[in-house]
C-alpha cells in the first residue's frame, strides 16, 4: 500500500476492498454434508490457531479449492476466503475468527467432515481463539518455519493445553525458505527440524504431570507440511528420513521453484519485491526450450504430465498446478486429523467433563458423554455472527445431545443461570438453522450431537455466552427431564485480560438509544469485550488492546451510521489496578446501625501469590488442608494463616485474599460463620471497585482481626453486613500505604532481515503505548511488525494520595514521583467521581 492511503494519523484512507462475491459451489452437495452431520464418528471438530500472517487463512484458501468449485482458479494468490470482512481483505489481517464444514477425502478415499475455525493471530483478537477452541477437540497449531515460533504460537499452545485440547502442527510457507532464505534443502530440513524441537520445549514446559500430551514428531504423522502452492505431508518415513524428506520433498520443490520463477537474480528478486506486484500479477514468458524440457522431465519422475498449455500460465498459478499434481491433495491433513484428533463422538466425554458444571452422575450429563441424538437437547453457545443488513445477530454453537430442529422453542440459560431462576428463564422460537461457511449458509433443518450451527431467533435473549436446552420435559431412557436438570457450559475461560478502555456517546443525545443497541451488538460480537456504565453516565468499553478497541469504535461507528447517528469517542487508555505497599498503619473498623463491629488490617500479598491464584494454582474449592499445604510449602505461611483463608476477590480466581484471623477465645465464631458470606460478598465488592479510582485490587491481603455482632443477629437478616466490610476494607487499604498500578508491556521489533541483525526487544509502560505500533509500521510500509503484548502490572511512581499543585496550561508533564496522583485525578474525572478520596462518601447506607 502507498503512502497517500493513510492520514497523518496512520489510519487507512483507500478504497475499500470488498469480499470476493462471486458464486462458489461446494463439492459436496447439501444431502452429503448432513449426511456427514448424522455421524459423529465421522466429524473432527478443530481450530486453525497460531501466529499473526504465519498462513491460518492461506490454509483455508487450499482446503475451500478442494472441496469447491471456484472459478477462476488462479485469480488471485491470496483469497482469503474465510476473511469475510472488507477491513480483513484490506488489512491482510484476520480480526474475526469465522467456521467451514469441509468434507475433506482421507488417504483411503472416505469421506470426514472437518468443521474448521480460522482464528485470528493477533494478540489483541486472543478472544476469538478462545471461542474457537472451547468449540474444537482440537487445535491445528499453524507456523511458518521462516519466523520459527513466535510469542502467539506459544500462547496457543498453553491455551490448547489448557483447554486439554490435543495438538496437531502444520508447518506453513515452506516455499519462503525458498524463495526468501535462500537455504539449500540440507540446512532448510535442519530449520524444520529445529522448529518441530522448539515447539516440543514450549508443549513440556507448560503441560502438567497429569496431562498425557504427546509430542509433535513426524514419524507419528501428526506434523503436515505445506506451502503457499499446496499441501503435502510425509507419511511416517522408515530409517533415514532426513534423506528421505530433503530428497522426496524439498529437493523437487527446489527444483520446480527453481525453475518456474526462474533462477535469474533480476527476476527473483522483482518477485519478492514488497513494492512489485506479486506472483499472481507477475509478467512471467511461456517457459520454452530446455527449461520447459527440463520441467517435464523433473515431474515425469513423479509420473505427472502437464497439458502444453499450462507452460504458458503465469508463475503464481503454473506453480500451484506444478505442486499439486506433484504433492497431490489433502489426504494427509485429513489422514493426520483422524488418527490424531478424537472424533465428536469419542471426544464428548471428556469435553463435556471439562466444561459442563452440572452433577456426573445424572442420565443428562450421560447422553451428552455418549453423543445421544434423541436425549436430551443441550447446545453450549458461544460466538454471534451478524447479518450483513445489521438488523439481527445469528448465535453459533456446539451441539451436545439431543435434535436441534427449525420451529422448535429452546430454553436459554445465560451466564448467571441458577437452578431456582427456572421461572424467569427465556424460551425462545428457532426459526432458521444453518452451516455456516465464511461467505455462504447453508440452510439445514435439523443439528445433531457433533454439529456446528448457526442459529436464528434467540439472539435477543443472549448477552454472551449460554446454554441451551429443551423448553419442556423431554424423554430419554423411558424418563422425563424438565429443564431444572440442565447446568450451564462453564463461560469462556480467557487467556488476556481487557486493559484499555474507550468511552462512546452519540453526538446528539437523541442518539442514545441507537447508540446503546450499538454496544449490546459490541459486547455480543467481541467475545472479550465489556460495556460498563460510570458514575458520569459515560459508557465505557473494555477491550484487550489498542488494535481491538479500533476495531470495536469502527463497527461501533457503521452501525449507528446507518441509522444516522455519528459518535464522539475518547482516546482509547490503559486501565489501572490498586494495591498497597505496608501494612495498615492502625487497626480500622467499621460498625452497622446496629453496633455490628468489624476490625480489619491490610497487607502486600507474598511475592508470585496474585500469580498463582490467577492461574488456578490454588482454590478455595479445595479442602482446608490442601490448601493449608499449598501456602505451607509454596509462600511459607504459617498453620494459622492457611487454615483460615476464607476467599478470593473480586471473583473466585481473584488476586487478593480474605484471611479470618480472630481467635475463637475474643470473637464468637458461631455467629462469624453465620455471616461469612455477606462478609465474603462485601470483600470482593471492596476489590472489585478500589477507593482510588474504583479500579480493581491487586496484591492485596485483608485479615479480619476483630468482630462484635449483635446478641439477636442470629435471629435477623444481616443484610448491612456486605456494605460494612466493604467500608472498612477500604479504611484499611487506606491506610496501608495505597498506589497505583499499570499494565506494562513486552514489545517485540522484527525487521527485516537485511535492515538489522536481530529481533530487537523491550518492556513498555502502558501508559506510553499507545499508537507506538501505527507510530512504527506505517512510516515503514509495514515492512517492521510490532507485537504488544501484556507482561505484569508495575507500580505508578509516587503517592496517589499526595497533594500536589495543579499544572497550568501548556506546562510541562509533572516530575515522574506525581504521575500516581495525576493518574488518579484523571481516572476519577473521568469515571465522574469526586475529587477527593473519601471512603464512605458513595456508600449506601447501612441497614441492619
Amino acid at each position: 500500500m502507498s503512502d497517500d492511503e493513510y492520514d497523518e494519523f496512520g489510519n487507512y484512507v483507500g478504497p475499500e476492498i470488498e469480499p470476493d462475491e462471486e458464486e462458489i459451489h461446494s463439492y459436496a452437495s447439501r444431502r452429503d454434508l448432513v449426511d456427514l452431520m448424522s455421524n459423529p464418528a465421522r466429524v473432527r471438530n478443530v481450530a486453525l490457531v497460531g501466529h499473526i500472517h504465519h498462513g491460518k487463512t492461506s490454509f483455508m484458501d487450499l482446503l475451500v479449492e478442494q472441496t469447491h468449485q471456484i472459478s477462476p482458479l488462479e485469480s488471485s494468490e491470496y483469497m482469503r476466503y474465510t476473511d469475510t470482512r472488507s477491513d480483513e481483505q484490506t488489512l491482510r489481517r484476520s480480526i474475526k475468527a469465522v467456521p467451514m464444514s469441509l468434507a475433506l477425502e482421507d488417504s483411503s478415499s472416505n469421506h470426514i467432515l472437518c468443521n474448521i475455525m480460522d482464528a485470528p493471530g493477533h494478540l489483541d483478537l486472543s478472544d476469538e481463539m478462545t471461542a474457537a477452541l472451547r468449540l474444537s477437540d482440537g487445535a491445528v497449531l499453524v507456523v511458518d518455519p521462516s519466523e520459527g515460533v513466535m510469542l502467539n504460537t506459544e500462547r496457543a499452545i498453553q491455551h490448547a493445553i489448557q483447554e486439554n485440547l490435543p495438538i496437531v502442527v502444520v508447518i506453513t510457507k515452506v516455499d519462503k525458505l525458498i524463495t526468501e532464505l535462500n537455504l539449500r534443502p540440507e540446512v532448510a530440513y535442519n530449520k524444520l527440524r529445529d522448529t518441530i524441537k522448539i515447539i516440543n520445549d514450549h508443549i513440556s514446559a507448560v503441560s502438567s504431570a497429569a496431562q498425557n500430551v504427546t509430542t509433535i514428531d513426524p514419524t507419528v504423522g501428526n506434523v503436515c507440511f505445506a506451502s503457499s502452492s499446496r499441501t503435502f505431508q510425509q507419511d511416517r518415513p522408515a530409517t533415514g528420513g532426513e534423506r528421505s524428506f530433503v530428497e522426496f520433498v524439498l529437493e523437487p520443490l527446489y527444483r520446480i521453484y527453481s525453475l518456474v520463477i526462474g533462477e535469474q537474480t533480476k527476476i527473483l528478486k522483482t518477485i519478492l519485491d514488497d513494492d512489485a506486484v506479486n506472483l499472481s500479477n507477475a509478467v512471467y514468458c511461456p517457459m520454452i526450450g530446455e527449461p520447459k524440457k527440463s520441467m517435464e522431465a523433473i515431474l515425469a519422475g513423479f509420473g505427472v504430465r502437464l497439458h502444453n498449455a499450462a507452460y504458458t500460465m503465469k508463475a503464481w498459478p503454473l506453480l500451484r498446478l506444478a505442486c499439486s499434481n506433484v504433492f497431490g491433495t489433502a489426504s494427509g491433513f485429513t489422514d493426520m486429523l483422524v488418527q490424531h484428533i478424537p472424533s465428536a463422538k469419542d471426544a464428548a466425554g471428556w469435553k463435556v467433563e471439562h466444561i459442563y458444571t452440572g452433577p456426573k452422575d445424572s442420565k443428562l450429563y450421560e447422553a451428552m458423554k455418549q453423543c445421544t441424538s434423541s436425549g436430551p437437547l443441550m447446545i453450549d453457545v458461544v460466538k454471534f455472527y451478524p447479518k450483513s443488513d445489521w438488523s439481527a445477530l445469528d448465535a453459533f454453537g456446539r451441539v451436545y445431545s439431543g435434535t436441534l430442529k427449525t420451529g422448535q422453542s429452546v430454553k436459554i440459560l445465560q451466564e448467571a443461570y441458577t437452578v431456582e431462576e427456572y421461572d424467569d428463564t427465556p424460551v425462545k422460537e428457532v426459526t432458521n438453522l444453518w452451516v455456516y461457511q465464511g461467505r455462504y449458509r447453508l440452510a439445514i433443518s435439523t443439528a445433531g450431537p457433533g454439529s456446528w450451527v448457526l442459529i436464528e431467533g434467540i439472539d435477543a435473549g443472549i448477552t454472551k455466552t449460554a446454554t441451551l436446552c429443551n423448553s419442556k420435559y423431554d424423554v430419554y431412557h423411558g424418563s422425563k427431564y424438565n429443564v431444572e436438570d440442565a447446568y450451564l457450559f462453564q463461560p469462556l475461560q480467557f487467556n488476556t485480560l481487557p486493559l484499555m478502555r474507550v468511552s462512546a456517546e452519540p453526538s446528539h443525545p437523541t442518539g442514545l438509544p441507537i447508540v446503546l443497541e450499538g454496544l449490546r451488538y459490541i459486547s455480543r460480537t467481541y467475545p472479550h469485550a465489556n460495556i460498563k456504565v460510570e458514575e458520569s453516565a459515560l459508557h465505557m468499553i473494555l477491550g484487550t488492546g489498542e488494535f481491538q478497541m479500533n476495531r470495536i469504535i469502527k463497527d461501533l461507528s457503521e452501525f449507528c451510521s446507518d441509522s444516522g447517528v455519528e459518535i464522539k469517542d475518547s482516546v482509547p487508555a490503559v486501565l489501572f489496578r490498586e494495591t498497597v505497599v505496608e501494612s495498615s498503619s492502625m487497626k480500622c473498623s467499621a460498625k452497622t446501625p446496629k453496633r455490628n463491629k468489624i476490625t480489619m488490617i491490610a497487607e502486600p500479598l507474598e511475592k508470585g501469590l496474585a500469580e498463582d491464584i490467577e492461574n488456578v494454582a490454588v482454590s478455595t474449592d479445595w479442602t482446608s488442608k490442601a490448601v493449608d499445604e499449598f501456602f505451607k510449602r509454596m509462600h511459607k505461611w504459617d498453620l494459622l494463616d492457611g487454615q483460615s483463608v476464607w476467599a478470593f476477590g473480586p471473583d473466585e480466581h481473584g488476586p487478593n485474599v480474605l484471611l479470618d484471623g480472630t481467635l475463637s477465645t475474643e470473637v464468637d465464631k458461631g455467629l462469624l460463620r453465620a455471616v461469612r458470606d455477606y462478609i465474603v460478598h462485601g470483600f470482593q465488592w471492596a476489590a472489585r471497585q478500589g477507593p482510588l479510582c474504583d479500579e480493581p485490587m491487586r496484591n492485596v491481603k485483608f485479615k479480619i482481626v476483630d468482630a462484635i455482632f449483635a446478641s439477636e443477629l442470629s435471629h435477623g437478616w444481616p443484610e448491612g453486613i456486605a456494605p460494612t466490610t466493604r467500608r472498612v476494607a477500604h479504611s484499611a487499604f487506606l491506610m496501608a500505604a495505597p498506589r497505583l498500578m499499570e499494565p506494562v508491556y513486552y514489545v517485540e521489533i522484527h525487521t527485516p532481515v537485511d535492515d538489522l541483525p536481530k529481533v530487537r526487544e523491550a518492556f513498555l509502560r502502558g501508559t506510553e503505548s499507545y499508537m507506538l505500533q501505527m507510530l512504527l509500521e506505517v512510516p515503514t510500509k509495514r515492512r517492521v511488525s510490532v507485537l504488544i503484548a501484556f507482561d505484569h502490572w508495575a507500580i505508578v511512581p509516587g503517592d496517589p494520595l499526595a497533594e500536589s499543585r495543579v499544572l497550568q496550561p501548556y506546562e510541562a508533564t509533572p516530575p515522574t514521583q506525581n504521575l500516581a496522583r495525576q493518574f488518579m485525578m484523571e481516572t476519577r474525572k473521568y469515571k465522574g467521581m469526586s475529587e477527593d478520596v473519601d471512603v464512605g462518601g458513595d456508600e449506601p447506607s447501612d441497614e441492619d
